[in-house]
Parts: C-alpha cells; sequence; structure tokens
C-alpha cells in the first residue's frame, strides 16, 4: 500500500476539506485520506495512481500543485 501526498489550491474552510475528503474517499482503491486544511495538503492511502486523485481533486472543483 501506498501513500500519495497532494498539495490542494483553493481549500478556504472546513467545506472545503470535507469536500475534497469525499471526493477523494470515492476513488476506488483508496484506503484512508487525511486532509489537512492549513497545510492544504491530502494524505492518500491505497493503491492507486497520483492521476487517478489528481483527477477527482480537479472534478471537485480544486487544483493539485507539485
Amino acid at each position: 500500500m501506498s501513500q500519495t501526498i497532494l498539495k490542494i489550491e483553493g481549500m478556504t474552510c472546513n467545506h472545503c476539506k470535507m469536500r475534497a475528503e469525499k471526493a477523494l474517499q470515492a476513488v476506488s482503491g483508496v484506503e484512508s485520506v487525511k486532509v489537512d486544511l492549513t497545510a492544504k495538503e491530502a494524505v492518500v492511502t491505497g493503491d492507486v495512481e497520483r492521476a487517478t486523485l489528481v483527477k477527482a481533486i480537479v472534478e471537485a472543483g480544486y487544483s493539485v500543485v507539485d
């Protein structure tokens, strides 16, 4: 099982945090998600390609930066 860290732009409140968590948790293969609003990042555990996680975040209305 791998861990992926995504830097997310556009999150400003707890509603944004919950929306990002929900989008990532809906991805098949994701075991756990922890979104940190202050750090503007998500730590995702599971066997999922990074591109799939980025797509879920973009579809939720946010952007991912490297």
